[in-house]
């Protein structure tokens, strides 16, 4: 009997082991070029500072490879924008004029990636830049605070279209139940503003800012920019990222910062 109960124990071991991936977790993440342009006056995301200054911006997705699916944040620039010679020029001249020099169907294409093969993806808030393409994923879940799918939009239309798989959040969230991608609730930017921690085996801890801040001075200096629909949950946010910067041994990335990217390896090379 005992010889028994012992043979299934380690049949029993034998067969957790073959569920479990040896390399269970996040496997890699791609840097993808989703849009890039000048900003006329930056003085709108950091007020009283930085009036008349111009700044290149960059906008980027991250394509995450993990042991159990892809999965996208943010998806930028519509493609569209790519064929515009101009670019996508905005109303108010402080903004930023879009350019799009790739197409995100390319730069997935070019990985050997289909939409269709995209298992999860989340947007870090519903500002045009950050979700032009979501769309091109049309059964992918889409992971969302509830805060902001409710936000209502230009003449309260709906921010996605109904039929979208979503999964609502209130609050963080482990995506894969692993610890290594982390959806952290940021709200201040947007109602419903979120960030991604990120646990590569290799590279270590990433936070992708979303738009928690825009670019480093605006970090180092706690800048609010004027149009956030709250300056104390945006300063709380920025706080709980720091937080978790020391917690995870991470590092902060910011979407927007063109200085910061152009030091970082971008798509079709990866992190590990």
């Amino acid at each position: 009997m005992n010889r028994a109960i012992g043979l299934a124990a380690v049949l029993g071991l034998a067969a957790i082991g073959l569920a479990e991936p040896a390399n269970a977790g996040v496997e890699k993440l791609y840097i993808l070029n989703c849009g890039e342009g000048p900003a006329g006056d930056i003085s709108r995301w950091s007020p009283g500072v930085n009036e008349g200054k111009s700044m290149d911006f960059v906008d980027n997705c991250y394509l995450i490879k993990h042991s159990q699916g892809w999965f996208l944040w943010d998806t930028g620039i519509p493609d569209a924008v790519a064929d515009m010679p101009n670019g996508l020029t905005p109303a108010d001249p402080k903004a930023v004029t879009w350019h799009r020099p790739k197409k995100l169907a390319a730069q997935l294409e070019q990985l050997g990636v289909k939409p269709s093969d995209i298992k999860a993806m989340a947007i870090s808030h519903t500002h045009p830049d950050h979700i032009g393409n979501v769309e091109m994923f049309p059964n992918t879940m889409l992971y969302v605070q509830k805060a902001e799918y409710e936000w209502p939009g230009a003449n309260n239309a709906p921010r996605f279209k109904p039929e979208h798989p979503v999964t609502k959040l209130e609050g963080d969230r482990d995506v894969f139940g692993d610890g290594s991608l982390v959806i952290l609730a940021t709200p201040g930017h947007t109602p419903g503003h979120q960030s991604l921690l990120v646990k590569l085996p290799k590279t270590g801890g990433v936070i992708l800012s979303g738009d928690a801040v825009h670019f480093k001075s605006n970090w180092e200096n706690r800048g609010v920019p004027a149009n956030n629909v709250s300056k104390e949950q945006t300063l709380a946010s920025m706080q709980k990222i720091a937080d978790r910067l020391t917690q995870d041994k991470a590092m902060l990335w910011i979407n927007h910062d063109k200085a910061q990217r152009d030091s970082l390896k971008m798509s079709p090379e990866s992190y590990e």
